[in-house]
């Protein structure tokens, strides 16, 4: 079984508001997001799909797939209850948090070894019942903490650094090994 993990497309960020609020930029239906379209259609034509409940996963996998998908509040990206002015404020934030994945890395986050454990809890769930490969659509640092579970390595954080909005990793479950990794769309 395949599970393919997209990262949703580009947010429309909307200042002093959390970014599990934000929607899809309206301008996100670009030609990554179609070429990424073709490429799940190709790849995986019967997959099942699931989104995050956040609305810029709803609205990403809406632009991927016709067929039905699942929303699924387990997908969420880890609970963030602030907003940065910067990028760069942000992902020192987040290295922190996975530095010390046990506790929350600001007053209000969600550990993320408790992440971890939720996502991984889900994909394990949705294998159990799925006979064909599936489509994830989620968030960045949810995906990098899954691909950690199941490859039994420590997060990658250099793939995490290169996430684009749109992107996509491929992971194999029976190798667990990847096939298709982040920014090569």
């Amino acid at each position: 079984m395949l599970l393919h993990l997209v990262r949703h497309g580009r947010p429309q960020i909307q200042p002093g508001r959390a970014a599990s609020t934000w929607p899809l930029d309206p301008s996100a239906n670009t030609e990554e997001m179609h070429r990424l379209g073709s490429l799940l259609e190709d790849r995986a034509p019967t997959a099942a799909w699931f989104s995050s409940d956040e609305p810029k996963a709803v609205a990403t996998a809406r632009l991927l797939t016709t067929g039905p998908v699942r929303v699924l509040p387990t997908l969420r990206e880890a609970h963030r209850s602030d907003w940065f002015e910067t990028h760069e404020e942000f992902r020192a934030v987040v290295l922190d948090a996975f530095s010390r994945p046990d506790r929350p890395a600001r007053p209000g986050w969600e550990p993320l070894d408790q992440t971890r454990r939720r996502i991984s809890e889900a994909v394990v769930q949705l294998v159990g019942q799925e006979s064909d490969d599936l489509v994830l659509v989620g968030h960045g640092t949810a995906w990098t903490l899954l691909i950690s579970e199941i490859t039994g390595r420590e997060p990658d954080l250099n793939a995490w650094t290169r996430l684009r909005t749109p992107d996509l990793c491929i992971l194999d479950l029976g190798t667990q090994t990847i096939s298709h990794r982040w920014g090569r769309l």
